[in-house]
């Protein structure tokens, strides 16, 4: 084994290490790669329009060769292989799988949240790299797969939630983790989202489906239903149960990441829905809801015991109570009750300490103030200890400079959102969607070894899916 394959088995595991998870005990195919190879490095892209398109792009802004693009929709697909004249085009992510077999090193995942799982499974076992788009995974019993295939083969993993890369997290985690504010007893998070349809039932009817539409691989491992203009392709997915995870999956990966992180906020021993209108005919999230976690006594990163805490999550124009808002800057509560007024929908982070608080006005927590302000005017932040990242981007550009350069063994501290830390942040946000199928109040019991509620036998279904003929994991 060459100095160089050391060395990356080595970043593999500091990657791990980083996000408190240590694995990557195997090695994968990709990292018995000669060190030229790792110099050329290709990639496969999974969904290429919207969201995907900037991931391709931003992959490739890092060096690396678009070899290959996969779309569902021929138009997108087009438009993107516009951009990337050589890429092999395919709107079937199984069938380029196959064919490019191993000559491809890295393959994106931006594709709806249901498909996530059955792409990325597959292509670990291929021993290829992951960038996947946030959440993980659809379901809990996925991103617990997801995490155990990757600590399995070894390979590089990155989830989307770029604020991860940005310095304001990192510094906001070290601030909480210094004791800055105290012991923390509860978040308080508040999303703007949802902002599509969610609250309603099926739509009757369907229409032809476009030519340029590969439904059958749209629809991919869920239940298969008839196309409806509009409904579900090509954004309106997330509101759908069958193929989203709602406001909580779409934007908890960036809002509570922050606090998850400072506090090793993983495996909630029991969850809440304190307003819930329920799912919709079984079809549909609701339109808003407000959810309580509860987190036990456990162990911190500096090997401490955290006292227990409560993580509440607001969306759809929910907000937490006036004694927590009251403690915001002036500004920033202004702009709250122009949202109670029927203005714009606002985003935020409340962690609650015994001595302060720490508040994030975003969805990405790269953004902080210590509260109250005439406390903490002459506060020292603490020495750096988690890295930093040499790369000068936006946060979406400092993200794949991550992956990628840890691919190539340039950055040795390793990915932070490696799926090792980004596949329990993932179990710990699904867990709120299982309160959604309870009914307002119930409070349901979480046994996140077992991955089963122990309580509300009911729930147990949608821990995971029935896989539809052909789109199984593997």
């Amino acid at each position: 084994m060459t100095s160089k394959t050391n060395r990356r088995r080595f970043i593999g595991q500091s990657a791990a290490l980083t996000a408190g998870v240590g694995y990557f005990a195997g090695t994968s195919v990709a990292q018995e790669e000669s060190p030229s190879a790792l110099n050329s490095l290709s990639a496969a892209c999974i969904g290429v329009g919207g969201k995907g398109g900037s991931d391709t792009s931003h992959i490739a802004n890092q060096g690396v060769k678009i070899a290959a693009l996969c779309d569902v929709d021929r138009d997108t697909l087009a438009k993107k292989g516009r951009e990337f004249k050589d890429a092999e085009q395919f709107d079937d992510f199984r069938e380029m799988l196959d064919k490019l077999g191993d000559k491809v090193d890295i393959v994106t995942c931006s594709t709806p949240d249901h498909t996530h799982a059955a792409a990325c499974v597959k292509a670990m076992n291929m021993g290829k790299h992951i960038y996947c788009q946030k959440p993980m995974t659809w379901s809990i019993r996925e991103a617990r797969l997801m995490r155990e295939t990757a600590e399995k083969t070894g390979v590089i993993t990155q989830m989307g939630n770029q604020g991860t890369s940005e310095d304001g997290l990192r510094e906001a985690v070290e601030v909480i983790q210094s004791g800055a504010i105290g012991d923390v007893s509860e978040i308080h998070i508040f999303s703007n989202r949802p902002v599509w349809p969610q609250g309603g039932g099926r739509p009757e009817g369907e229409d032809p489906v476009p030519s340029s539409l590969n439904w059958d691989a749209w629809i991919g491992p869920a239940p298969m239903r008839p196309f409806v203009k509009g409904a579900y392709h090509s954004f309106n997915w997330r509101g759908w149960v069958d193929f989203g995870t709602g406001a909580l999956g779409d934007m908890a990966c960036h809002t509570t990441n922050m606090p998850v992180k400072a506090l090793q906020l993983w495996d909630p021993i029991a969850v809440t829905a304190v307003k819930n209108p329920g799912i919709v005919e079984g079809e549909q999230y609701p339109g808003s809801s407000s959810l309580m976690f509860e987190f036990p006594e456990r162990e911190g990163a500096d090997g401490k015991m955290l006292p227990p805490c409560k993580f509440y999550w607001y969306d759809g124009g929910n907000l937490p109570p006036e004694s927590i808002i009251s403690q915001l800057p002036a500004g920033f509560q202004k702009q709250i009750q122009a949202q109670r007024d029927g203005g714009q929908k606002r985003s935020g982070a409340v962690i609650v300490g015994s001595k302060g608080l720490v508040f994030s006005p975003d969805d990405y927590g790269a953004k902080y103030y210590l509260l109250p302000e005439d406390k903490y005017v002459d506060f020292k932040k603490p020495e750096p200890w988690l890295p930093r990242i040499p790369f000068n981007a936006s946060g979406d550009e400092r993200h794949k400079w991550e992956f990628v350069s840890t691919i190539k063994g340039e950055y040795e501290p390793g990915t932070m959102s490696n799926f090792g830390y980004a596949g329990r942040l993932t179990e710990t946000i699904l867990v709120g969607n299982l309160a959604m199928r309870a009914g307002e109040g119930q409070r349901i019991e979480w046994n996140a070894k077992e991955l089963m509620s122990p309580n509300v036998e009911a729930v147990n279904q949608f821990v995971q899916r029935e896989y539809r003929d052909g789109w199984e994991l593997g």
